[in-house]
């Protein structure tokens, strides 16, 4: 390292604010309002009870499409199906990608002992995936699709 006296190019920068660990927890905040969030919600319920309407309105987009109503002759869904929508949304310049894992057919059958089995695999099969990613040398590219919330509704009965 050579020491040198006078102007020889070497430009002195003033520090806006003070700098060290004290200022980390803002440096964080802003890199991640700059990247987005990543936010994956699970909706169980039986059919009609809701669950699309108060996602849609929660988060003042169309995450599900409107329902189309089935004829009283078509044959209704066997068992437990998990599908997954997302949306971007984005407010007072923070971007959101909102995955909502949706479960139709759930409490929709007269025995709905086993109806629970097909939503456990599925965030237990979420959590092995990333764990798989997490286990490698490389853990640049880390997709997290796991389940952050569940919201199970509750049918009223009047009572």
């Amino acid at each position: 390292m050579k020491s040198t006296s006078g102007n020889t190019g070497v430009q002195k920068k003033k520090m806006n604010g003070y700098v060290g660990f004290s200022n980390y927890p803002n440096q964080v905040h802003r890199r991640s309002v700059k990247r987005g969030f990543n936010f994956t919600l699970m909706v169980v319920g039986e059919s009609g009870i809701g669950k699309s309407t108060l996602i849609n309105t929660l988060f003042d987009t169309k995450i599900f499409p409107d329902r189309e109503e089935m004829p009283p002759s078509a044959e209704p869904v066997k068992g437990v199906d998990v599908t997954s929508m997302s949306a971007d949304i984005q407010e007072s310049g923070v971007k959101l990608r909102l995955t909502v894992v949706d479960t139709p057919g759930f409490g929709d059958s007269i025995n709905n002992e086993d109806a629970w089995q097909p939503i456990l695999e599925n965030i237990e099969s979420r959590f092995d995936a990333y764990l798989a990613q997490e286990n490698r040398v490389n853990r640049s590219k880390i997709s997290d699709n796991r389940i952050d919330a569940v919201i199970y509704f509750i049918k009223p009965t009047g009572h």
